[in-house]
């Protein structure tokens, strides 16, 4: 199951997923009406593509948004949650070592035990977000199942990815339910809100367009009003 899981399996799941997330990309540029937002955007296209770019980054800095600084516990345990999953996955050096025998890529790789203690703390900064979504009235009342799947999909590798790492009892069910639980993730990314792993650029990049050219921002300069 093993020997699947990282040959075929990863390759079928990371096809699937740059494909789907390819699809995502292309369906939301064409859901833009053309007769608006397509015609607004072209005439005006590099100075639309640097409020774009703007807005994307902003809201990748820690505390770089008013928003966020209006919320600093609640950004801080955002953080480290991505940190967790995003992040950490990528620099692995475990990880590192599949994707070199199998796709023939190799990336940079984090010291294991900073790899471990990030994402100790991005299980605990999801463990805090859960409970926020119960005891916030107006978090749980927004909450729908599609929250709760993305979060299971993406919470589900990093908690059996740390067992694994932490040789607890059990170290190769721990694994295979890591590599396996990983691979779904990656396929059901494209089909549900996991989808704004790419999505998250075309929403920040539509409305950094909108205040660069629609809305005055020639006349702003780099001032936005996040």
């Amino acid at each position: 199951m093993q020997e699947f899981l990282a040959g075929t399996g990863l390759v079928i799941s990371l096809t699937i997923f740059l494909f789907g997330m390819a699809w995502r990309i292309v369906w939301y540029i064409r859901g833009l009406d053309w007769r608006l937002d397509r015609v607004a955007y072209k005439p005006f296209m590099k100075q639309g593509l640097k409020g774009a770019a703007q807005s994307a980054l902003a809201w990748l800095v820690p505390y770089g948004t008013r928003s966020m600084r209006n919320a600093p516990f609640f950004t801080l345990l955002t953080f480290l949650f991505h940190i967790g999953v995003v992040f950490v996955p990528l620099f692995l050096a475990g990880h590192s070592v599949i994707l070199k025998s199998t796709i023939g890529v190799h990336l940079p790789t984090l010291p294991q035990g900073l790899a471990d203690f990030l994402t100790i703390l991005a299980i605990f900064a999801m463990i805090l977000l859960v409970i926020r979504r119960f005891t916030l009235a107006e978090v749980r009342l927004m909450t729908t199942k599609e929250d709760w799947l993305a979060m299971t999909l993406a919470g589900v590798p990093l908690v059996t990815g740390c067992f694994a790492a932490l040789h607890l009892p059990g170290y190769n069910s721990w694994l295979t339910l890591h590599m396996l639980s990983g691979e779904i993730m990656l396929i059901a990314a494209p089909f549900t809100k996991l989808s704004h792993i790419v999505l998250y650029f075309m929403s920040r990049g539509q409305l950094g367009m909108d205040f660069s050219i629609k809305r005055g921002g020639e006349y702003r300069g780099v001032s936005f009003p996040w």
